[in-house]
């Protein structure tokens, strides 16, 4: 069974544009093309598609991803728990600086009395504060 690129989008819930876009990134292989030059993607496409959407909701970019496939068609099951261990690392640093945002613009949030004029504002002063640039 083979499918059109219509379908293999449709079955994936994946836009036409975004599958010949991870084609072009090597993400998908190039598939056969019928007789009448439409190509035809095999069944197994399916599978490699919703990796690839997998691996996006967990936050893996699209070099990532490609690592990823290219150790699950051969490589060290260690070199696939380094690239999540370094991913894993990257989230927790962003997990950081989020906790850190939200600290700061609620400080700001709590003296500004969201009444009057905007000059002088905290919020405002705050991101206007030249001396943090």
């Amino acid at each position: 069974m083979s499918l059109s690129i219509g379908q293999l989008a449709k079955s994936t819930d994946t836009g036409v544009e975004t599958i010949r876009f991870y084609e072009r990134r090597g993400l998908m292989p190039d598939p056969p093309r019928a007789p009448s030059g439409y190509r035809r993607y095999p069944a197994d496409a399916t599978d490699r598609l919703q990796f690839i959407r997998r691996a996006k909701r967990l936050g893996f970019t699209l070099d990532e991803i490609g690592t990823l496939l290219r150790l699950q068609d051969g490589g060290d099951r260690s070199e696939v728990k380094a690239v999540a261990q370094a991913k894993l690392a990257q989230i927790e640093a962003r997990i950081d600086d989020l906790r850190r945002m939200r600290k700061t613009l609620a400080e700001l949030e709590k003296q500004c009395s969201g009444h009057g004029p905007v000059p002088g504002c905290p919020i405002i002063e705050a991101l206007s504060d030249r001396s943090e640039a």
